[in-house]
């Protein structure tokens, strides 16, 4: 909204003698950290009443399997939560202030960002609002499947006629994978896989908002190099043209991350849920399909990968032996 007002006052700007904020690199860069800061002052400055708000709606129930795991959480009980409801909230609004909606990628990551975010606040409030913990797996799993597959199809017809827009860049080298139909399956496990990580990881205080600030502001840089990167001596990543955008995207999720760990570091006042998790794990994974770097969230998401991995090691063994993993 904010970049189409930028574009009428284009000659006015200009005769003022101010940066041209209309057009290039630079005025994109300038955008994606005007949305940064956006999304962080935004929630720092909300984040008295958003918590105060939510503290006398949505509280915390420590209520799981295990009676170990029970008493360990005992100090979070009642604690604040959905506050992705929040955060997602202004998120969307500093990406719609600054960034260009009429690029699709700019469409489709916030199409993907408040349908995950809608799923996730359901999944909430069924936790909070009766005696059930949250959607069954096959509702929540289906749900992802659903959100996931029109974001892939979407994304494929945007690539479809772009040189490499369905293929798989390998890190490090300039040689790809071609996935072509294929691409859509891929997305899709990226996706659901990124959504659940991250999910996974929101546990402890800081931890999911603080590994995916910086996984985000990662793959969110490479979206620029992607386009960008063209005017470099040696290009570093393959060319995606309109995926430069996305880091105005990136930049508004970052920022909200950032408010956001403001107050859920220990001692947490504030927890995103579901409302939070899901979609920002979806927006990572977007991000880096968008610049066909999917292969190095295993490295951006290093954190994401290991608590996802222990996770399934722990379900597995028990399931094998009855006993849990030491």
């Amino acid at each position: 909204m904010l970049f189409r007002l930028m574009l009428h006052l284009e000659f006015l700007l200009g005769r003022m003698d101010l940066p041209d904020l209309a057009a290039g690199q630079t005025d994109l860069l300038w955008r994606a950290a005007a949305a940064l800061l956006t999304a962080a002052l935004l929630m720092i400055a909300s984040g008295p009443f958003a918590v105060r708000w939510l503290s006398g709606r949505f509280r915390e129930r420590i209520c799981s399997d295990s009676l170990q795991l029970n008493q360990l959480h005992s100090g979070k009980q009642n604690t604040p939560t959905m506050g992705g409801v929040w955060m997602m909230g202004v998120v969307l609004l500093a990406a719609l202030l600054w960034s260009d909606l009429t690029n699709p990628y700019v469409q489709i990551g916030i199409g993907l960002t408040l349908s995950l975010a809608c799923l996730g606040a359901r999944d909430d409030w069924i936790k909070l609002s009766t005696a059930r913990k949250g959607l069954t797996v096959r509702q929540k799993l289906s749900g992802q499947l659903v959100i996931a597959v029109l974001t892939g199809a979407a994304l494929a017809v945007v690539n479809a006629d772009r040189p490499g827009g369905l293929s798989l860049e390998l890190p490090g080298s300039q040689d790809s994978l071609f996935l072509g139909p294929l691409f859509v399956i891929w997305a899709v496990l990226v996706i659901v896989g990124s959504a659940n990580a991250v999910n996974l990881t929101d546990g402890l205080d800081g931890l999911a908002a603080g590994c995916c600030a910086i996984a985000v502001a990662a793959t969110a840089g490479l979206t620029y190099l992607s386009e960008s990167g063209e005017t470099l001596p040696t290009p570093i990543i393959g060319q995606v043209s309109g995926a430069a955008e996305f880091a105005v995207i990136g930049g508004a999720m970052v920022g909200g991350l950032l408010g956001f760990l403001w107050f859920n570091a220990h001692p947490a006042q504030v927890f995103m849920g579901d409302a939070g998790s899901l979609p920002v794990g979806g927006l990572l994974a977007l991000t880096a399909l968008v610049s066909h770097q999917e292969l190095l969230l295993l490295i951006t998401g290093g954190v994401l990968v290991a608590e996802t991995v222990s996770v399934v090691l722990q379900v597995a063994w028990f399931r094998l032996t009855g006993r849990r993993l030491i």
